[in-house]
């Protein structure tokens, strides 16, 4: 267990516990602060308090914080392709076919189980012994995942997704010939009504969502786009491109099977391709990028080949 004292001066006199503690540490957010406080870890001058109690002058704060407790996952020995990785954080190159995190019917396996067996140095997030997942990827779109290791990482990363300071590119094999060089998707995204798996552009009160897209080049029966999501949205770039009659190849949930004589593609044909961000800790501008897989390599080789 750590000990974190504070002595209450002037300047600070009447601010509540949880706001004083929030702005004179940046390890825990104020959520996180609040729940530490409801679970007694904090006291003023040797008593319990609440998150909303007023401090005065001189009034003597104790924050005690307690090793993470064990998050239930099972680490497993997976391979991991690391792009990068320090003290704060790890970027990965997540496989086509790999889950990010846990949940019925893939409780073994994931992205988290691997990361919970590489990583030794895991200081909690949320008081719980776990890799922080920043943002996520479809289980068969491949790519950059970003991962930080404490609460500090998250959430700072966590807010430069928030705020949109990301810069993000993806790259994608779609149906059909997409006819203008460059453009816009601008829609509203949300749950679809009756199929709780999709997600929809036609609904009225849906999230706002913007991608930006460019054709690279055009092959036969597909077109190889590069695509820059500003927003984040579940299945965003998958649920755009589909309402532009340009579904990814491979997707079959969104309409992009593919229909003989051409050659199908086992996944959706989807990569999270290079990911930009600032450092949480010394905010030094930094780009990760994780090379075009082979299967996505090996249709538009083929096609080069042989465009009909």
């Amino acid at each position: 267990m750590r000990r974190l004292e504070f002595l209450v001066d002037s300047n600070h006199q009447a601010l509540r516990l949880d706001v004083f503690l929030s702005k004179n540490q940046n390890e825990f957010s104020r959520s996180h602060l609040k729940k530490l406080i409801e679970k007694g870890h904090a006291s003023v001058n040797n008593s319990p308090a609440q998150a909303k109690y007023r401090i005065k002058t001189g009034d003597k704060i104790i924050l005690n914080i307690y090793p993470p407790s064990s998050s239930g996952i099972e680490a497993e020995s997976i391979p991991l392709t690391i792009i990068y990785e320090d003290e704060a954080m790890l970027v990965v190159n997540k496989p086509a076919g790999m889950v990010v995190h846990p949940a019925p019917g893939h409780v073994k396996g994931t992205l988290v189980n691997a990361l919970l067996n590489h990583c030794s140095d895991l200081s909690g997030i949320g008081g719980i012994e776990r890799p922080g997942i920043v943002h996520r990827l479809d289980k068969d779109t491949s790519g950059v995942v970003l991962i930080a290791k404490n609460e500090i990482a998250h959430r700072i990363l966590a807010n430069q997704f928030k705020n949109r300071k990301v810069k993000k590119t993806y790259l994608a094999l779609v149906r059909g010939i997409v006819k203008s060089a460059s453009g816009v998707i601008e829609t509203s995204i949300g749950r679809h009504k009756t199929n709780r798996k999709k997600m929809t552009t036609t609904m009225d009160q849906g999230r706002q969502a913007e991608t930006r897209y460019e054709v690279i080049e055009t092959l036969g029966h597909f077109s190889y786009l590069r695509l820059f999501p500003k927003t984040g949205r579940t299945h965003q770039i998958r649920v755009h491109l589909a309402s532009i009659h340009h579904p990814v190849l491979g997707d079959s949930l969104y309409g992009g099977n593919i229909a003989e004589p051409y050659l199908k593609i086992p996944r959706q044909a989807l990569h999270a391709h290079r990911v930009g961000i600032n450092h949480p800790l010394n905010k030094q501008p930094l780009v990760f990028e994780a090379p075009v897989p082979p299967d996505i390599n090996n249709y538009l080789a083929k096609y080069r080949q042989n465009p009909n």
